[in-house]
């Protein structure tokens, strides 16, 4: 009997301890997908990225290092194909050696990129990189300078053999956007991205209470989308083939399974600092929404006249054009958006998700990167992240969510960031890359599954939310304020010559450049 109780109390104080401990330390979960630590989950998956995902999902640094990564496409053999972009943005530090363009394979199926080409225009033969890049017809098509380049792909080797063929030249390079993203369709049809040289189209670039310039010049050879076909070498810049206007700045475009064409659009900034009698100081962080819009043959958008202001949820007419935050006018008529995000996010590279690989939610909708700007300080900032917007149609389908975080790090603004995201690509496996174009990172993420998998949804915070609390000093525009950027310099010569005289010769950006901001001058313009 005597042993009986002995072994009762045995087992009594080992349950106690037991539970003692497990008060104390933490379950250790089954699933560790979230990691920062670059350890190796209980699924294989290494997240030595450190971003912040949903449950079930991995990211990996496929390639690092690599140049100022803006846009890619992935290959149907899984070659990832990215443009970098040096020049003035970046503080005119020295480029790394060999071509713009980069092809990363993994040949060793460990999610990471152990083949780096180089391939395309270097800085000795006047190159600056670019942005735009896709695949059509077994042809890299690439911007460089102010062209599109198609580079021909041959069997037995990931980067062409030849010099590339120009498609189009003369497109403009003065200003705020001077970057030309595209997309090429199934008929060969060229979306290029021309975007604004200003601010708002006014008679002085960013001034405040400077006029709206009536009519707006600038509309003729920027502010909107063109088209031009792939399968045809040389052909000129020049307002005939304009597509759709009143776009400031289109650096997403995505096709949908239908061939629709969405884009996004880059808010104007300025409002309270160039018009403090008409908006208030938190309205500078609040106004106006980013914007996601279905595309459309002879649209107008309604830049720069129109901005769209979330919390009464539609288009309102811009103060250089005589509005005063209330009045419509003239945007009653122009085309609103199907989806808007905060202000200041600074949408850039978009991709749509038909791939099977990873949950049924996320597929037949867009990710889209968000750059981040400088305009929401000095409340918080925000983007910095991927999003996935559902779409249904040609139209949204419910809120949008934050997909993948923690690009920036600790500090989330234009000189703090330690990284931020530029482009996505889907790969034929259904792995999702995005590009980080400070410190050249290429990052993977796929989906694993298990026991966490669908938790840690994040909803993307509403267009109308308040601008938070004060946490930091006013910012301004890092690239400077290029006073002359609306006047047409250098885009009626592009337009008229062809881009003869610079198709072959990088053209100086120029901007006021203050110490420290360099390293960050591709900020706002993004």
């Amino acid at each position: 009997m005597r042993l009986f109780f002995r072994a009762v109390f045995v087992i009594f104080a080992s349950v106690v301890v037991v539970l003692f401990l497990s008060r104390i330390q933490p379950a250790r979960p089954s699933v560790r997908f979230a990691s920062s630590t670059g350890a190796v989950d209980d699924q294989g998956c290494s997240n030595d990225a450190g971003l912040i995902l949903p449950g079930g999902f991995c990211a990996t640094v496929f390639a690092d290092g690599i140049g100022h990564a803006r846009d890619m496409v992935v290959a149907p053999n899984g070659v990832v194909y990215v443009n970098t972009w040096s020049s003035h943005y970046y503080g005119n530090k020295p480029p790394h050696d060999g071509g713009f363009l980069v092809a990363l394979q993994d040949r060793n199926s460990l999610g990471k990129a152990n083949v780096v080409e180089r391939f395309g225009e270097t800085p000795q033969s006047g190159g600056t990189g670019g942005n735009g890049i896709a695949l059509y017809k077994n042809a890299i098509y690439a911007e460089i300078n102010d062209r599109i380049v198609r580079y021909s792909l041959t069997s037995g080797s990931i980067v062409p053999n030849d010099a590339g063929v120009t498609v189009v030249s003369g497109l403009p390079l003065t200003g705020d956007h001077p970057m030309h993203p595209f997309v090429i369709d199934s008929k060969g049809e060229i979306f290029v991205d021309v975007a604004s040289p200003s601010n708002a189209c006014q008679e002085k670039n960013r001034g405040a209470g400077s006029p709206g310039k009536n009519p707006c010049l600038e509309l003729e050879t920027r502010g909107g989308v063109w088209v031009y076909d792939a399968n045809k070498a040389n052909q000129a810049f020049s307002p005939a083939e304009r597509y759709a206007t009143g776009i400031r700045n289109a650096e997403g475009m995505a096709f949908d399974a239908d061939g629709r064409l969405f884009v996004t659009q880059h808010g104007r900034d300025l409002l309270h600092a160039n018009w403090p009698n008409l908006y208030r100081p938190d309205q500078e962080a609040t106004l106006p929404a980013e914007q996601l819009m279905l595309l459309k043959k002879g649209a107008d958008y309604g830049w720069p006249e129109c901005y769209y202001d979330p919390f009464v949820e539609k288009l309102v007419l811009a103060p250089e054009y005589g509005g005063d935050g209330k009045k419509v006018g003239v945007c009653a008529d122009k085309v609103v958006p199907i989806a808007v995000f905060p202000a200041h996010w600074a949408p850039n590279g978009m991709v749509r998700y038909d791939e099977k690989q990873f949950p049924a939610r996320y597929q037949k909708g867009v990710f889209i990167a968000f750059h981040g700007s400088f305009d929401r300080a000095p409340y918080p900032q925000g983007g910095y992240n991927v999003v996935f917007q559902p779409l249904a149609g040609d139209h949204a389908a419910g809120q949008c969510e934050i997909f993948a975080d923690g690009f920036a790090g600790a500090v989330k603004s234009p000189a703090g960031a330690a990284h931020r995201p530029s482009d996505l690509a889907v790969g034929p496996d259904g792995a999702l890359y995005v590009s980080d174009d400070l410190t050249g990172r290429i990052y993977r993420i796929v989906y694993r599954g298990g026991a966490g998998a669908g938790t840690n949804i994040t909803p993307c915070p509403s267009a109308a939310s308040p601008a938070g609390e004060i946490e930091g000093d006013n910012a301004n525009p890092p690239e400077g304020t290029h006073p002359n950027a609306g006047k047409p310099r250098g885009v009626g010569r592009l337009a008229l010559d062809a881009g003869r005289r610079q198709s072959r010769r990088p053209v100086p950006i120029h901007f006021e450049k203050r110490k420290g901001d360099c390293h960050a001058c591709r900020t706002h313009i993004a």
